[in-house]
């Protein structure tokens, strides 16, 4: 039922509207995925998509919605998801929706709705809940199959964690054409430090996610409104009062209209808010603020309990609301505020012992009979009217209930304020460890685990510190050293070091030959290989090794079996890691753990990029990242996954692609080590671009200009070399030449092929550039790596190739660097080959190397390296009649081209010429590489300086 004061007329929004329209009609091709309306609370979002929804119902479409309350910020997990779910449900009955879903998967749902049954006993809670994620991907997938479908979700500025990581989920990996995703929320609420801003900020790098602003309305559309609302012409006077006082918010103009003919405006806009609910009977007004207590939406039932009102009186109290358009009936026999601002204005009228009794009544109820909130709802509605009770005892208990069901859930960011709140409250509750059947220290460890799954790592730290200083070593040393080992954990995530220290002291609790021994070991070993401390973690791992295999403990043997793997692999014995991985490999696919089954496909494929065998780290990476999907793995290993996805796209040359590849990851909101390795590889692109402004920024966020403390031998010898780079780059080689002679001084070097031989292959680049301005100090360099190079060894053809260059063979490096397919190292050595054929008076020599290299790095739009081959070509007679710009463009690249010459975007040319904005883009790109310039204005010129166009 809808009261007088709403317009009955649809007033502006037009733009907007088609906006909407637009996104929806690119969703059906699959070019869109979601849009972002924001707005000011009262400017009309609701209205706007009610109205969208009617169009597209209208059209055929199947429209699903779902809010978020205010009450979901507290852990109550997947509200708009669960009530979508439940719309579903309603219209074709669980047994329909199970059909849509592969066999069992409806048991990831029964989380959210007992109508699909018992849910499934996973303990692993990150697996779990990956699968709930990809389940929910799934069904609209198949509901698309059948007809274009609308998921319509409301106020996400109040959404739980697990709600805005589902929705951010979504919003990456929902390419299907006819799913369209809407979500609105309130711009001005979004304080600083509000959990909705990185989503927004994520989301809007995002392709396909669409950002659309509802203004509020100007003085003519107020007068429409008004107009409507009145049923008649309003005076000019009334409509400037209106406008003036309301500033163009909708529900104020209404609530305005609602005072009576004077239009009076109270002093405070939650006076404005509250007028209309004051103008209603003295009982009615009661039972609103019992109702408010209840949150935005109460049911029927539990709102007759709490007000002590039966059925009867309870309709006749709030027949004048609904009338007025206060309240609006909802599914199910519940109760909705028309908009949460009259919500909040109510509830923040009632006095302090009215808001305890009434939270207390809500949650008495709410003991006495479950079934009064929608199913799931209980734990958390329990907690929250405990607390707003004060009653600490209880709010203790239901807190530490709601958090146990928010773990079952995966929701274990909506655990960790839960859990919170249990330890503010513990001082207050003299028996709660009896009451909840754990210690202090135990809701602490508990914590610890709920920040770390939710990627909490500086909350995680300070429970692990809180938790250490209750134990005693000497008491529960293996509850100690697993914090030990958990806060270690920590520390790699947030790249600290200390690490090793931690796990060394960790290791002196733990009796030998024991499980915690053999758990504690894993960590350290792997963490000893990477610093380079490859025998002493050779030893712990034969130990390992030993005592899990007499006790058949043959996930641990996996992981201790790829730490030894590492270590070969960091000694260049490629084939021997090769082998040890597949070994550990198997171990994990037969022991179902998805968590070592991609640690060692990650580290596979890391091999095969040594190994030159790219088509086969390409497939194993495809792979690895739907295996790290549908195990729950995707943050972790899937993530290490697509970093090496990228390293072998870049190594080559399909630069644009190990980019995408990159920024997906990054999306993802990887932990910051895994972080830094991708922006290493973004780094090496921009550097061979010539993109320095990009390249300085990613240094700078890397820490590799302030010489941050490392301890991996990777991270080391990265940094060393992005230093290097950089650099040559600005052209100071004596700089470059410092670097290199404090990175040789590194005790510990690999003979892994893109680790140790790539960086001796650049240190011959950086002599042969600084050895005119500093020869004593080249010289000195150039010996000392030498040593180095005795001492690696030179397996596989990666390392032929970096050491043909490193020696100073650039032919042969040319041709082996061709034959790996790796263009952006093979131009550089075809120059590197002409300035020596220069140096030796074969200009035909230079010249034909030149011109064979020049095209390879055009390609790669290598700018820096473009510009040496043009400029050794001038200087040797080579540069060729170009050929004509024309005929290197294909008809669908002309045709791009005088798109783009009139300043069209990639979205516009897509729909002008009926193909997707990443295909438009790698055009784009071709047409760049191919004229040899660097952006779109520069393309436009060439285009008219050459007539390409006429």
């Amino acid at each position: 039922m809808r009261g007088r004061s709403v317009s009955p007329v649809f007033v502006g929004r037009e733009e907007e509207l088609a906006a909407l329209s637009e996104s929806f009609d690119e969703a059906r091709k699959g070019t869109v995925t979601a849009v972002l309306l924001g707005g000011e609370a009262g400017v009309g979002k609701t209205r706007l998509v009610q109205r969208f929804a009617e169009h597209c119902t209208a059209g055929g479409a199947h429209v699903l919605f779902g809010g978020c309350v205010e009450l979901s910020t507290e852990g109550l997990a997947y509200a708009p998801f669960t009530a979508a779910l439940r719309q579903l449900v309603r219209e074709h009955g669980p047994a329909a929706i199970a059909g849509l879903l592969p066999d069992g998967a409806e048991r990831d749902l029964a989380r959210l709705l007992p109508e699909f049954g018992e849910p499934s006993g996973d303990g692993e809670t990150d697996t779990g809940r990956a699968r709930l994620f990809e389940q929910f991907l799934t069904l609209l997938e198949r509901l698309a199959d059948s007809r274009p479908t609308i998921l319509v979700i409301e106020d996400i500025h109040w959404a739980d964690r697990s709600s805005r990581d589902l929705i951010a989920f979504l919003s990456r990996n929902l390419h299907t054409p006819q799913v369209l995703i809407v979500m609105t929320y309130r711009s001005d609420d979004l304080h600083r430090q509000h959990p909705l801003r990185p989503v927004l900020a994520e989301l809007g790098r995002v392709h396909g996610v669409h950002r659309l602003d509802l203004p509020r309305l100007s003085r003519d559309e107020v007068a429409q409104q008004m107009t409507a609302i009145l049923g008649k012409t309003p005076e000019y006077a009334k409509v400037e009062k209106v406008y003036e006082r309301s500033e163009g918010i909708p529900l104020f103009v209404e609530a305005m209209l609602d005072s009576g003919d004077e239009c009076t405006f109270p002093e405070s806009m939650q006076d404005l808010i509250l007028s209309s609910v004051e103008r209603l009977p003295e009982e009615t007004q009661r039972v609103l603020r019992v109702a408010a207590a209840g949150g935005i939406r109460v049911g029927h039932a539990l709102l007759a309990a709490v007000s002590g009102l039966s059925d009867v009186e309870l309709e006749t109290a709030l027949r004048p609301a609904i009338a007025g358009n206060v309240l609006q009936i909802a599914d199910n026999r519940a109760y909705v505020f028309r908009h949460s601002l009259i919500r909040e204005a109510v509830h923040d009228e009632l006095l302090p012992g009215e808001h305890q009794r009434l939270h207390a009544r809500f949650a008495e109820e709410i003991s006495k009979d479950r079934e009064l909130v929608p199913p799931g709802r209980a734990a958390v509605e329990l907690a929250h009217h405990w607390y707003g009770a004060r009653d600490d005892r209880w709010a203790l208990i239901s807190a530490w209930e709601a958090a146990r069901k928010s773990y079952k859930a995966f929701a274990y960011t909506e655990a960790l304020p839960l859990l919170e709140r249990v330890l503010m409250l513990w001082d207050r509750v003299p028996d709660a460890a009896e009451l909840i059947g754990t210690d202090h220290t135990g809701v602490l460890e508990r914590a610890s685990e709920a920040a770390n799954a939710g990627g909490d790592v500086d909350k995680g730290v300070k429970f692990v510190k809180a938790a250490l200083s209750e134990l005693d070593e000497a008491q529960e040393p293996a509850r100690v050293a697993q914090l030990i080992a958990r806060r270690a954990a920590f520390k790699n995530s947030k790249g600290q070091i200390g690490v090793i220290d931690d796990l060394r002291h960790a290791l002196r609790l733990v009796p030998d030959d024991s499980l915690d021994w053999a758990e504690v070991v894993m960590p350290l070993s792997r963490h000893l290989m990477l610093r380079g401390e490859i025998d002493e973690a050779g030893e712990l791992i034969a130990e390992g090794l030993r005592w899990v295999r007499e006790h058949g403990e043959r996930c641990l043997e996996g992981d201790l079996l790829l730490n030894l793997a590492l270590g070969h692999s960091l000694n260049g014995r490629l084939e021997t890691t090769i082998a040890i991985n597949e070994q550990a490999l198997e171990i994990g696919r037969s022991e179902g753990s998805g968590r070592l089954t991609t640690r060692a496909m990650g580290n596979t494929i890391d091999v095969l990029i040594d190994m030159g065998r790219a088509d086969e780290a390409l497939r194993m990476a495809e792979d690895g990242w739907r295996i790290a999907k549908q195990y729950g793995r995707l943050r972790g290993s899937g993530l290490f996954i697509l970093n090496n996805w990228a390293e072998v796209l870049d190594a080559l040359g399909r630069w644009d692609e190990a980019i995408e590849v990159v920024d997906m990851a990054l999306s993802h909101g990887p932990v910051l080590r895994t972080r830094y390795s991708l922006l290493r590889v973004r780094a090496d692109i921009a550097l061979a671009r010539g993109e320095l402004q990009l390249v300085e920024g990613i240094l700078a966020e890397i820490g590799v200009f302030k010489e941050r403390p490392q301890e991996f031998v990777q991270d080391i010898i990265s940094n060393a070399r992005l230093r290097i780079g950089w650099y040559l780059t600005r052209g100071e080689p004596g700089a470059a030449l410092g670097e290199a002679e404090r990175v040789l001084s590194y005790p510990k070097q690999s003979s892994k092929a893109m680790l140790g031989w790539r960086l001796l292959s650049l240190l011959r680049t950086v002599c042969d550039a600084a050895e005119d301005v500093e020869p004593e100090r080249t010289a000195a360099v150039r010996g000392h790596a030498a040593e180095v190079a005795a001492e690696l060894s030179v397996i596989g053809p990666v390392v032929e190739a970096y050491r043909l260059s490193y020696s100073g063979d650039f032919d042969a490096a040319a041709a082996a660097w061709e034959r790996l397919r790796r263009p952006h190292n093979q131009a550089k050595a075809l120059l590197r080959a002409a300035t020596a054929a220069a140096r030796c008076g074969d200009r035909e020599g230079a010249a034909t190397r030149l011109k064979a290299a020049l095209p390879l790095a055009r390609a790669l739009r290598a700018t820096p390296l473009v510009e040496e081959i043009e400029v050794l070509s001038r200087r040797v007679g080579g540069l060729q009649p170009a050929q004509e710009p024309s005929e290197l463009l294909t008809p669908r690249e002309l045709e791009v081209l005088r798109l783009v010459t009139q300043g069209r975007t990639n979205r516009d040319i897509a729909a002008e010429l009926f193909i997707s904005a990443k295909t438009v883009s790698v055009h784009v790109s071709n047409i760049l590489a191919k004229l040899g310039v660097t952006t779109r204005g520069e393309a436009a010129a060439a285009a008219h300086r050459l007539s390409l166009l006429s």
